[in-house]
């Protein structure tokens, strides 16, 4: 028995791209990744939440970039890995975490618009992002990509019609990478978590839907809602790590259980 062996979990050195990383989940990714000694190229809409991120790694000395971007765009997911590549000299991994929606409505009142934004920046942003880093990781032998869907396209979640569409969609090209992709060295999983909308900067802490999130997730198994950096982001490292090598095409459901009382 090799005692001395060790699980590669690692990502010291490996260049990471994280979309929609300026708050909730994906700060929360940003901020593991940093700890764990990965170059970040962190991409976001808003100048001033880019800025607050920017300052955050560089006061923690993580080299990193940041760059304001629009992932439903083609060009736009070029050109983030155009400038990982030049900042860094590759890509290792991607999270392709970004996605936009609308608040609750009914299917009866959904307009076009609304499924337009949740289709551009779910599952064609998502595909635009994994076909540009294609090339560099083709090329390296090498890759891990993580996408997003959301516990809610298994339960059908009311008032979330377009949303959970999207995030299904996302699954399934997840899968379909992994299929066609497989064969280069990179793998495709999806982090499927339970929301932590009520976790965002723009919700009081102890206003009325805050108490409503935390209500909903009493009677998960365990009991509680997720934490971006404590329960979610560990997932994301793993799956971007040596340790997930003979892991492709599967959904990970994070989020407490929560898919059992659906």
């Amino acid at each position: 028995m090799d005692v001395n062996h060790e699980v590669a979990t690692s990502l010291g050195g490996q260049t990471v791209i994280v979309t929609g990383g300026t708050r909730g989940i994906g700060l929360g990714i940003v901020r593991v990744l940093a700890r764990a000694g990965c170059n970040l190229m962190v991409t976001g809409r808003k100048p001033e939440r880019l800025e607050t991120v920017a300052a955050e790694l560089s006061d923690a000395g993580v080299p990193h970039r940041t760059l304001q971007a629009n992932v439903g765009e083609r060009k736009s997911s070029a050109a983030v890995v155009a400038a990982t590549v030049e900042a860094f000299g590759t890509v290792d991994g991607l999270v392709a975490n970004a996605q936009s929606f609308r608040p609750v409505t009914d299917l009866e009142q959904v307009t076009e618009s609304d499924f337009d934004l949740v289709l551009e920046t779910g599952p064609k942003g998502t595909l635009f992002l994994m076909q540009a880093v294609l090339p560099v990781m083709r090329e390296a032998g090498r890759g891990r990509i993580v996408t997003f869907g959301s516990s809610m396209g298994n339960t059908g979640a009311p008032g979330y019609g377009p949303y959970s569409a999207a995030k299904e969609a996302v699954r399934s090209l997840t899968r379909t990478a992994a299929r066609e992709w497989g064969r280069f060295g990179i793998t495709v999983n999806c982090v499927c978590p339970a929301s932590v909308a009520h976790r965002m900067p723009v919700m009081e802490e102890n206003s009325e839907r805050a108490r409503a999130f935390a209500e909903m997730y009493r009677d998960h198994p365990l009991g509680r809602d997720g934490d971006p950096e404590k329960d979610i982001a560990p997932v994301v490292t793993f799956l971007l790590s040596e340790a997930s090598q003979y892991m492709t095409g599967q959904t990970f459901m994070v989020d407490g259980g929560g898919i059992m009382r659906a």
